[in-house]
């Protein structure tokens, strides 16, 4: 490179230099590499292996475990100690890995995930409570509504003004005397459904109680899919002008859900059908019909069995084992 700029003091231009010279232009005009810092000097206010061990042992003290940094920074001045400044303190805890959650924060076990199967009505009943709005704002009233999973059917419906475990209780010990005992009766986690007074009546009666996760909807769907059926109906109103209002149409609603509604969960019967086991005469019938219209006009039929979505109502599940699953697949 001195040959370079020599040859360039002489005014010889760029490209015959750098032949002359034997280099690149490449070389020529890449910029110089910096100059090297210095090696790192070890500031003179660094804290000895001493000192920062004694920093590490007060954050680690049991009076001092369970607080942020900040919070030990403070109260050691309090005390009228100083062991070092706040960024020195999170320097030796990053140091010592344990820039971390300091508290011992409680753990709780997962809950354990409701799965429950009904292969005949009568077995399991699940019930929840929803809002109506009333006449004015913030005037609600309280529907309980309890289902048969299997057959979707109904079995009790109230309306009262207000939300009760003990409301809750009288309409249980009607639908029971209705309808006999169940085996198990599911709930999401509301207050009613968790009071002592609903808990001791199944216990009574020595039925299994089952709830929902917290904050998981999935783990009650039969009620859950029931109040949208009737809050997204076209005759649901927008308010309810009385409690006597709200009680009629609840009565309606129920009456045309469990005798008229054919529901597609099982098998576009109606619940009723299912609830007392007279689907099967129906799915008969409704079979001989396919038969003779297939019968009159085959080209018009592109299978010899009837369509799945008529077919019987099967195991009613409320979160079906995953393994299970994959056995009907198969």
């Amino acid at each position: 490179m001195a040959s370079y700029h020599g040859l360039r003091q002489q005014q010889v231009p760029t490209r015959q230099a750098a032949s002359l010279a034997g280099i690149s232009r490449t070389t020529v005009y890449r910029k110089p590499a910096p100059p090297r810092e210095p090696a790192a000097v070890t500031p003179p206010n660094k804290l000895s292996p001493a000192e920062r061990a004694a920093v590490l042992a007060a954050l680690n003290a049991p009076e001092f475990v369970d607080l942020a940094p900040m919070q030990v920074y403070a109260k050691l001045l309090d005390a009228g100690v100083y062991l070092g400044s706040l960024s020195t303190f999170y320097r030796v805890l990053e140091e010592n890995k344990q820039v971390k959650e300091r508290r011992r924060l409680a753990k709780h076990p997962p809950r354990a995930v409701p799965e429950l199967v009904a292969t005949a009505p009568g077995q399991v009943l699940t019930w929840d409570i929803t809002k109506l709005a009333g006449p004015m704002r913030g005037k609600y009233y309280d529907c309980y509504m309890m289902v048969d999973i299997h057959s979707r059917f109904i079995v009790g419906a109230h309306v009262h003004a207000s939300e009760s475990a003990v409301l809750a209780v009288e309409m249980m010990k009607e639908i029971f005397g209705i309808h006999g005992i169940p085996q198990v009766v599911h709930a999401d986690r509301g207050t009613s459904m968790t009071s002592k007074t609903v808990a001791a009546l199944l216990s009574d009666l020595e039925v299994t109680r089952s709830h929902s996760r917290p904050r998981v909807s999935n783990d009650n769907p039969y009620s859950e899919s029931l109040f949208k059926t009737m809050k997204y109906g076209p005759m649901f109103p927008e308010r309810f002008a009385s409690l006597g209002d709200a009680r009629a149409f609840i009565s309606e609603f129920v009456d045309w859900y469990n005798h008229h509604h054919q529901h597609s969960g099982i098998g576009f019967h109606t619940p009723a059908n299912v609830h007392y086991r007279l689907a099967a005469g129906v799915a008969k019938q409704r079979s001989e019909t396919l038969a003779a219209a297939r019968a009159k006009h085959p080209n018009r039929f592109t299978k010899p069995t009837d369509p799945k979505i008529l077919a019987l109502p099967g195991p009613a599940w409320i979160n079906q084992p995953k393994e299970n699953t994959e056995k009907l697949a198969a």
